[in-house]
């Protein structure tokens, strides 16, 4: 009696454990997370990214 191929997910599910399917609450609050440190950031930099960024565009435009 010939054994069928395993696939690739059946392989991944056995060594992770039928019960292991991902953590979707977790994934959620990091990208929540992420986009707080985004924000808190861009309130801290905003200012000063927007002063080089308009420097650096006259000094190209000439006088």
């Amino acid at each position: 009696m010939t054994r069928r191929p395993r696939t690739l997910t059946r392989q991944v599910r056995q060594c992770l454990g039928a019960q292991e399917r991902g953590d979707v609450p977790g994934w959620v609050l990091v990208t929540l997370m992420t986009a707080g440190l985004v924000i808190a950031l861009w309130a801290v930099a905003g200012p000063a990214l927007t002063e080089t960024f308009t420097n650096a565009i006259n000094s190209v435009g000439g006088p």
